[in-house]
């Protein structure tokens, strides 16, 4: 987070995922649906990989933050290191 390569909160994430500067999303699974939809279609509409963990309590905690529903990485390298982290469980 300090370093600048993770973006929370719904519409700046939305806004990186447009800029094509976002290179991984994370959505909470307890995001309400709206959200759910709303990011998922941009995920799909800019092929930006959407992934799905944990809690919004979960994902603050992980950045250092209160709850957050979705947080988009921005660093190629980070960004695959994760994926590839939580695909492997």
């Amino acid at each position: 987070m300090r370093a600048g390569k993770v973006v929370s909160g719904e519409d700046l994430v939305l806004r990186e995922v447009r800029s094509k500067k976002a290179r991984l999303v994370i959505l909470s699974q307890d995001a309400a649906q709206n959200s759910e939809k709303k990011i998922t279609d941009k995920c799909s509409t800019y092929q930006v990989p959407l992934l799905r963990f944990g809690t919004r309590q979960e994902l603050g905690l992980a950045i250092g933050k209160p709850e957050r529903v979705v947080i988009a990485i921005t660093d190629p390298g980070f960004a695959r290191m994760l994926q590839e982290s939580i695909e492997k469980g």
